[in-house]
Protein backbone atom coordinates (compact mmCIF):
# COMPACT_ATOMS: atom_id res chain seq x y z
CA UNK A 1 0.00 0.00 0.00
CA UNK A 2 1.25 3.80 -1.15
CA UNK A 3 1.73 5.55 1.99
CA UNK A 4 0.06 9.17 1.16
CA UNK A 5 2.26 12.45 0.05
CA UNK A 6 1.92 14.96 2.64
CA UNK A 7 0.82 18.08 1.42
CA UNK A 8 3.62 20.53 2.82
CA UNK A 9 2.74 23.98 1.60
CA UNK A 10 5.81 26.12 1.10
CA UNK A 11 8.65 23.55 0.74
CA UNK A 12 10.66 25.79 2.58
CA UNK A 13 8.62 26.21 5.86
CA UNK A 14 9.97 24.70 9.33
CA UNK A 15 8.57 21.21 10.57
CA UNK A 16 7.99 19.82 7.46
CA UNK A 17 7.09 16.38 8.56
CA UNK A 18 3.72 17.69 10.07
CA UNK A 19 1.36 17.42 7.23
CA UNK A 20 -0.93 20.51 6.58
CA UNK A 21 -3.69 21.54 3.55
CA UNK A 22 -1.91 22.35 0.49
CA UNK A 23 -1.87 25.72 -0.50
CA UNK A 24 -0.69 25.45 -4.16
CA UNK A 25 2.41 27.58 -5.81
CA UNK A 26 1.22 30.96 -6.74
CA UNK A 27 -0.20 32.51 -8.82
CA UNK A 28 -3.10 30.46 -7.18
CA UNK A 29 -6.22 30.42 -9.14
CA UNK A 30 -8.10 30.08 -5.53
CA UNK A 31 -7.60 30.46 -2.23
CA UNK A 32 -5.88 33.53 -2.68
CA UNK A 33 -5.11 36.64 -0.07
CA UNK A 34 -4.97 40.15 -0.39
CA UNK A 35 -3.21 42.00 2.27
CA UNK A 36 -4.07 45.70 3.15
CA UNK A 37 -1.05 47.81 3.14
CA UNK A 38 -0.31 51.45 4.48
CA UNK A 39 -3.15 52.81 6.19
CA UNK A 40 -4.37 52.27 9.60
CA UNK A 41 -0.58 51.85 10.51
CA UNK A 42 2.35 52.48 8.56
CA UNK A 43 4.42 50.24 6.37
CA UNK A 44 7.79 51.08 5.07
CA UNK A 45 10.29 48.38 3.29
CA UNK A 46 11.44 47.00 6.60
CA UNK A 47 8.11 46.08 7.86
CA UNK A 48 6.99 44.80 4.43
CA UNK A 49 10.38 42.43 4.21
CA UNK A 50 8.63 41.48 7.95
CA UNK A 51 5.55 40.45 6.68
CA UNK A 52 6.91 38.92 3.26
CA UNK A 53 9.84 37.40 4.50
CA UNK A 54 7.62 35.20 7.15
CA UNK A 55 4.38 34.44 5.03
CA UNK A 56 5.09 35.62 1.60
CA UNK A 57 4.45 32.57 0.50
CA UNK A 58 0.45 32.45 1.58
CA UNK A 59 0.14 36.63 0.16
CA UNK A 60 -1.01 36.76 -3.15
CA UNK A 61 -1.78 40.67 -3.47
CA UNK A 62 -1.04 43.76 -1.36
CA UNK A 63 -3.05 46.62 -1.55
CA UNK A 64 -2.92 50.49 -0.44
CA UNK A 65 -5.60 52.04 0.89
CA UNK A 66 -6.83 55.85 0.84
CA UNK A 67 -4.22 56.62 -1.48
CA UNK A 68 -1.66 56.41 1.17
CA UNK A 69 1.02 56.47 -2.27
CA UNK A 70 0.37 59.67 -3.01
CA UNK A 71 1.32 60.70 0.51
CA UNK A 72 4.39 58.95 0.55
CA UNK A 73 8.05 59.39 -1.52
CA UNK A 74 8.00 58.04 -4.83
CA UNK A 75 11.08 56.40 -3.66
CA UNK A 76 9.46 54.52 -0.68
CA UNK A 77 6.15 54.14 -2.72
CA UNK A 78 8.90 52.07 -5.47
CA UNK A 79 10.61 50.27 -2.51
CA UNK A 80 7.43 48.67 -1.59
CA UNK A 81 6.51 47.51 -5.27
CA UNK A 82 9.75 46.24 -5.63
CA UNK A 83 9.76 44.26 -2.35
CA UNK A 84 6.41 42.99 -3.04
CA UNK A 85 7.45 41.93 -7.11
CA UNK A 86 10.38 39.84 -5.01
CA UNK A 87 8.16 37.47 -3.64
CA UNK A 88 5.61 37.33 -6.22
CA UNK A 89 2.78 39.68 -5.05
CA UNK A 90 0.97 41.82 -7.02
CA UNK A 91 0.43 45.41 -5.57
CA UNK A 92 -2.89 46.95 -6.48
CA UNK A 93 -3.83 50.89 -5.76
CA UNK A 94 -7.04 50.45 -3.68
CA UNK A 95 -10.12 52.29 -4.55
CA UNK A 96 -8.25 55.51 -4.77
CA UNK A 97 -9.76 55.94 -8.43
CA UNK A 98 -13.28 57.36 -7.03
CA UNK A 99 -11.09 60.06 -5.50
CA UNK A 100 -9.38 60.67 -8.92
CA UNK A 101 -12.30 60.81 -11.17
CA UNK A 102 -13.27 63.86 -9.39
CA UNK A 103 -10.65 65.83 -10.63
CA UNK A 104 -11.54 64.65 -14.24
CA UNK A 105 -10.52 62.88 -17.37
CA UNK A 106 -6.77 63.94 -17.57
CA UNK A 107 -6.47 63.09 -13.97
CA UNK A 108 -7.79 59.54 -15.01
CA UNK A 109 -5.64 58.82 -17.55
CA UNK A 110 -2.09 60.62 -15.74
CA UNK A 111 -3.33 58.55 -12.70
CA UNK A 112 -3.37 55.33 -15.00
CA UNK A 113 -0.40 55.90 -16.70
CA UNK A 114 1.72 57.17 -13.62
CA UNK A 115 0.50 53.05 -11.90
CA UNK A 116 2.16 51.31 -15.00
CA UNK A 117 5.17 53.22 -14.87
CA UNK A 118 5.49 52.55 -10.94
CA UNK A 119 4.60 49.22 -11.82
CA UNK A 120 1.62 48.72 -10.13
CA UNK A 121 -0.21 45.53 -11.08
CA UNK A 122 -3.46 46.12 -9.87
CA UNK A 123 -5.88 49.55 -10.64
CA UNK A 124 -8.66 49.34 -8.11
CA UNK A 125 -11.98 50.34 -9.27
CA UNK A 126 -14.72 51.18 -6.88
CA UNK A 127 -17.64 53.81 -6.11
CA UNK A 128 -18.26 53.72 -2.62
CA UNK A 129 -18.85 57.34 -2.03
CA UNK A 130 -20.21 58.33 -6.06
CA UNK A 131 -22.28 57.78 -8.36
CA UNK A 132 -20.93 56.16 -11.46
CA UNK A 133 -22.76 54.52 -14.22
CA UNK A 134 -22.02 51.10 -15.51
CA UNK A 135 -21.00 51.96 -18.98
CA UNK A 136 -18.76 54.24 -17.44
CA UNK A 137 -17.27 51.98 -15.05
CA UNK A 138 -16.49 49.71 -18.09
CA UNK A 139 -14.55 52.49 -19.63
CA UNK A 140 -12.54 52.81 -17.23
CA UNK A 141 -11.87 49.05 -17.01
CA UNK A 142 -10.98 49.72 -20.99
CA UNK A 143 -8.47 52.35 -20.08
CA UNK A 144 -7.40 50.43 -17.00
CA UNK A 145 -6.72 47.54 -19.04
CA UNK A 146 -4.96 49.27 -22.25
CA UNK A 147 -2.55 50.05 -20.12
CA UNK A 148 -1.53 46.89 -19.43
CA UNK A 149 -2.81 46.43 -16.09
CA UNK A 150 -5.35 44.71 -14.32
CA UNK A 151 -8.51 46.29 -14.04
CA UNK A 152 -10.12 45.03 -10.26
CA UNK A 153 -13.65 46.36 -9.75
CA UNK A 154 -15.48 46.31 -6.39
CA UNK A 155 -19.05 46.34 -6.07
CA UNK A 156 -21.07 46.13 -3.03
CA UNK A 157 -24.42 46.85 -1.96
CA UNK A 158 -24.10 49.78 0.63
CA UNK A 159 -23.71 53.16 -0.80
CA UNK A 160 -21.32 55.60 1.57
CA UNK A 161 -19.22 53.01 2.35
CA UNK A 162 -15.60 52.45 1.51
CA UNK A 163 -13.56 53.81 4.77
CA UNK A 164 -14.81 52.20 7.18
CA UNK A 165 -15.19 55.59 9.19
CA UNK A 166 -19.04 55.78 8.27
CA UNK A 167 -21.12 54.36 11.37
CA UNK A 168 -23.81 51.49 10.92
CA UNK A 169 -26.67 54.31 11.90
CA UNK A 170 -25.64 56.63 9.06
CA UNK A 171 -25.38 53.56 6.39
CA UNK A 172 -29.04 52.35 7.60
CA UNK A 173 -30.60 55.89 7.15
CA UNK A 174 -28.85 55.26 3.70
CA UNK A 175 -30.10 52.61 2.65
CA UNK A 176 -28.96 49.66 0.54
CA UNK A 177 -29.58 48.68 -3.10
CA UNK A 178 -30.30 45.22 -3.98
CA UNK A 179 -27.86 42.82 -4.05
CA UNK A 180 -29.18 41.39 -7.60
CA UNK A 181 -28.10 44.98 -9.48
CA UNK A 182 -24.89 44.19 -8.00
CA UNK A 183 -24.31 40.95 -9.20
CA UNK A 184 -25.34 41.84 -12.39
CA UNK A 185 -22.77 44.40 -12.29
CA UNK A 186 -20.09 42.13 -11.24
CA UNK A 187 -21.31 40.23 -13.98
CA UNK A 188 -20.92 42.73 -16.89
CA UNK A 189 -17.24 43.58 -15.69
CA UNK A 190 -16.46 39.70 -15.57
CA UNK A 191 -17.35 39.85 -19.19
CA UNK A 192 -15.13 42.87 -19.95
CA UNK A 193 -12.27 40.74 -19.13
CA UNK A 194 -11.94 41.66 -15.23
CA UNK A 195 -9.63 38.99 -13.55
CA UNK A 196 -11.58 39.49 -10.22
CA UNK A 197 -14.04 41.62 -8.59
CA UNK A 198 -13.93 42.78 -4.99
CA UNK A 199 -16.96 42.52 -3.04
CA UNK A 200 -17.49 45.38 -0.43
CA UNK A 201 -18.36 44.18 3.18
CA UNK A 202 -20.26 46.77 4.34
CA UNK A 203 -23.82 45.93 4.34
CA UNK A 204 -22.59 42.55 4.35
CA UNK A 205 -20.52 41.09 6.72
CA UNK A 206 -19.51 44.94 8.28
CA UNK A 207 -21.75 47.77 9.94
CA UNK A 208 -24.58 45.75 9.74
CA UNK A 209 -26.65 44.33 12.84
CA UNK A 210 -26.70 40.83 11.81
CA UNK A 211 -24.63 39.34 8.92
CA UNK A 212 -26.38 39.19 5.41
CA UNK A 213 -25.07 35.50 4.62
CA UNK A 214 -27.51 34.99 1.77
CA UNK A 215 -25.86 37.71 -0.31
CA UNK A 216 -22.06 36.22 -0.42
CA UNK A 217 -24.19 32.55 -1.01
CA UNK A 218 -26.03 34.31 -3.88
CA UNK A 219 -22.72 35.76 -5.42
CA UNK A 220 -21.05 32.80 -5.61
CA UNK A 221 -23.86 30.77 -7.27
CA UNK A 222 -24.52 32.73 -9.64
CA UNK A 223 -20.93 34.76 -10.41
CA UNK A 224 -18.39 31.72 -9.62
CA UNK A 225 -16.47 31.31 -6.13
CA UNK A 226 -13.03 32.04 -8.24
CA UNK A 227 -14.25 35.27 -9.60
CA UNK A 228 -14.48 37.25 -6.43
CA UNK A 229 -12.66 38.23 -3.46
CA UNK A 230 -14.18 38.98 -0.15
CA UNK A 231 -13.10 42.17 2.21
CA UNK A 232 -12.96 40.25 5.52
CA UNK A 233 -10.78 42.44 7.51
CA UNK A 234 -12.82 41.02 10.69
CA UNK A 235 -10.74 37.42 12.30
CA UNK A 236 -15.10 36.08 12.91
CA UNK A 237 -15.95 37.48 9.37
CA UNK A 238 -12.78 35.71 7.41
CA UNK A 239 -13.67 32.50 9.72
CA UNK A 240 -17.27 32.22 8.73
CA UNK A 241 -16.16 32.33 4.64
CA UNK A 242 -13.60 29.28 5.32
CA UNK A 243 -15.72 27.67 7.73
CA UNK A 244 -18.82 27.84 5.09
CA UNK A 245 -16.45 28.41 1.66
CA UNK A 246 -13.58 26.17 2.57
CA UNK A 247 -10.13 27.03 2.01
CA UNK A 248 -10.28 28.33 -1.47
CA UNK A 249 -12.35 31.04 -1.06
CA UNK A 250 -10.70 34.67 -1.70
CA UNK A 251 -10.89 36.88 0.62
CA UNK A 252 -8.86 40.55 1.72
CA UNK A 253 -7.98 41.00 5.41
CA UNK A 254 -5.23 43.35 7.03
CA UNK A 255 -1.83 42.72 7.10
CA UNK A 256 -2.04 41.97 10.53
CA UNK A 257 -4.47 38.91 10.50
CA UNK A 258 -2.27 37.12 7.71
CA UNK A 259 -0.84 34.31 10.30
CA UNK A 260 -4.35 34.17 11.45
CA UNK A 261 -5.61 33.35 8.41
CA UNK A 262 -3.35 31.01 7.00
CA UNK A 263 -3.45 28.87 10.54
CA UNK A 264 -7.28 28.46 9.27
CA UNK A 265 -6.73 27.99 5.67
CA UNK A 266 -3.89 25.30 6.30
CA UNK A 267 -6.16 23.70 8.97
CA UNK A 268 -3.64 24.13 11.69
CA UNK A 269 -5.31 26.27 14.12
CA UNK A 270 -8.19 27.99 14.90
CA UNK A 271 -11.06 28.62 17.02
CA UNK A 272 -13.57 26.11 19.06
CA UNK A 273 -15.86 25.97 16.21
CA UNK A 274 -12.69 25.45 13.81
CA UNK A 275 -10.05 23.71 15.35
CA UNK A 276 -8.62 20.86 13.12
CA UNK A 277 -11.67 20.96 11.16
CA UNK A 278 -10.57 23.05 7.81
CA UNK A 279 -10.21 20.02 5.44
CA UNK A 280 -9.12 19.57 1.56
CA UNK A 281 -9.29 16.45 -0.33
CA UNK A 282 -7.07 16.02 -3.89
CA UNK A 283 -7.94 12.40 -4.38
Amino acid sequence: MTEPTPNTGDPRRAFQFLDLNDRGEKPRDTGRTEIRGPYYSVMGPNYLEDVLSTMGHYVDGLKFAGGSFSLMPEEAVQSLLDLAHDHDVLVSTGGFMEYVLTQGEDAVKQYVDECARLGFDVVEISAGFITLPTEDWLRLIDTVQEAGLKAKPEVGIQFGAGGGATTTEELEQIGQQDPAQAIAQARRFLEAGVHEVMIESEGITENVPEMRTEIPAQMIDELGQENLMFEAADPHVFSWYVQNYGPDVNLFVDHSQIVQLECLRSGIWGTHDLFGRVQTYDG
